[in-house]
């Protein structure tokens, strides 16, 4: 544990990308199996563990600390795994391998957890439990993505990240095909049916930045407001995956039992009644389910929308141009539940831009423009594929509620609740974390501590006097919510420290939005 723990704190405190893929690097060329297996998947997000709930850790915790010494400190460290682990009394320690904690979290029953954890955060030091706890509650927080992990993997052998990337979904931890494939082995060729292949992303762009480019070498068409989704049918064998590799088939049966092709398609993933498109609310209901029901199936059908293939009966075609695929694409028959993304007649970037400021349909988020020539690429290349974004939706709120950040930022408030008026009263409308710049970020967290008016555990009752402008993305309608209103991505825009907060919008303002 305490190798895997000194990992977790200098990946959490290293800010620089290559800093942090060596010493990943270096962890897993340094630890032996099963352990280095178990990390690995702790840092792709993919170990399975029983999660253990804050209700139970701060019962724990009560058992051994104070509990109003553990309440303020939980308030300072804003963080509950971090304070248990810096307030619990030192035992006897010594140093268990990862691969011990994670049969305890794996495999311990129910009744048995509680005395199963207590133990083991009786034998290890303060930072083995707070790695351990972040294991744990499934929040490492550490600032690395899967595929950076991945990277580091690479680094440590002859596959490329592609290729350990084309059978990763048919890898499970502790992973020592993998290793030793890497390590001078045969590929594990058993987990290479239907692989995932790394997907081609685009960057933002704006009408300025078009305007250097000649629009007759590309092509743009509707930004759709699904997920992201490869769809690969290879021998028999049927996966659905996210565009980060996530194999989300056993959520949408209705789309692989319509996948009848053979070959790697990538498009968007997209509730549809009567060849409509519902907003993204009705497909985020089918999301992170492992099974789904027959009401549910009829209720929000899903299908596919096309716009690129990776294979096609058995030839890859990555390499070739853009117009090439889209040729062999659009001779391809997929039948009604999978359907082609149609490209927009433009002559110009103005029309473009007239088509983008008033679609066909509230649901299109903006428009892709794709280089006719452009080759599939894994990861972002800059210039061949660009997204022009709908500008965002903006409202001013008031600040009611702030909560304490987590890791760089546990010394600062800076998870924000906020509202909009509904007659005398503010009605809570959306959370934000981010939009700001780290000065703006001090001086709010100035402004929470000068303006609490209660506390409620960790949170924060704000004096409602701050507005801040909110820019988000969508908006569909919330029966979870108090306000009957979800927003889609908010961010706070700008502090609008001029404004009084009696100007900021009303709730029917946002209501008109839909």
């Amino acid at each position: 544990m305490k190798a895997f723990a000194a990992l977790l704190e200098r990946l959490a405190f290293t800010p620089a990308r290559n800093a942090k893929l060596r010493l990943v690097q270096h962890y897993l060329a340094r630890t032996p199996d099963p352990d280095r297996g178990w990390a690995l998947a702790a840092l792709t997000g993919d170990l399975d563990l029983r999660r253990v709930t804050p209700s139970l850790l701060r019962t724990l915790a009560e058992e051994r600390v104070d509990a109003q010494l553990l309440e303020l400190s939980y308030d300072f460290v804003g963080d509950l795994a971090e304070t248990i682990a810096l307030v619990w009394p030192e035992g006897a320690q010594d140093d268990p391998p990862l691969s011990q904690a994670v049969a305890l979290l794996q495999g311990t029953g129910k009744a048995a957890l509680p005395g199963a954890i207590a133990g083991m955060l009786d034998r290890l030091g303060a930072s083995e439990r707070l790695a351990f706890l972040k294991l744990a509650t499934g929040n490492l927080r550490i600032g690395l993505s899967a595929r950076m992990a991945r990277m580091a993997l690479a680094a440590m052998g002859m596959p490329s990240v592609a290729e350990i990337e084309e059978i990763w979904h048919g890898l499970v931890p502790p992973y020592a095909p993998l290793f030793h494939w890497i390590g001078g082995g045969v590929r594990p060729e058993s987990a290479g049916r239907a692989p995932f292949r790394p997907v081609m992303l685009s960057t933002p762009t704006d009408l300025d930045e078009l305007r250097a480019l000649d629009p007759a070498q590309h092509v743009a068409e509707w930004k759709w407001d699904g997920i992201r989704v490869q769809a690969v049918s290879d021998g028999g064998v049927r996966r659905l995956y996210s565009r980060n590799g996530e194999d989300i088939s056993h959520a949408f049966p209705d789309v692989i039992e319509a996948m009848d092709f053979d070959g790697s398609a990538d498009g968007e993933l997209l509730v549809r009644r009567d060849g409509d498109v519902a907003p993204f609310g009705e497909l985020q209901k089918r999301l992170n389910r492992k099974t789904v029901g027959k009401g549910l199936l009829a209720s929000h059908p899903a299908g596919l929308r096309l716009y690129d293939l990776l294979i096609w009966q058995g030839r890859d075609l990555r390499a070739e141009p853009l117009e090439v695929r889209r040729a062999v694409l659009e001779a391809a028959d997929f039948g009604a539940r999978i359907d082609i993304s149609p490209l927009l007649d433009f002559g110009s970037w103005d029309d473009l831009a007239a088509l983008r400021a008033d679609p066909p349909v509230a649901v299109i988020e903006g428009v892709m423009i794709k280089r006719r020539d452009s080759v599939y690429l894994s990861g972002r290349p800059r210039g061949p594929w660009f997204k022009w974004k709908r500008d965002p939706m903006v409202v001013d709120a008031v600040l009611i509620y702030a909560q304490r950040g987590h890791g760089k930022r546990s010394g600062f408030h800076s998870d924000f609740t906020f509202g909009l008026w509904d007659g005398t009263e503010l009605v809570p409308v959306g959370k934000a974390y981010f939009g700001f710049t780290d000065a703006e970020l001090r001086e709010l967290d100035r402004f929470v501590r000068a303006n609490t008016v209660e506390r409620f555990g960790p949170v924060r009752a704000l004096a409602p006097k701050l507005v801040v402008e909110v820019a988000f993305e969508g908006l569909n309608r919330s029966s979870r919510h108090r306000s009957g209103v979800a927003m889609r991505f908010p961010r706070i825009s700008r502090i609008r420290w001029d404004k009084p907060a009696a100007e900021a919008d009303r709730l029917e303002t946002l209501e008109a939005m839909l």
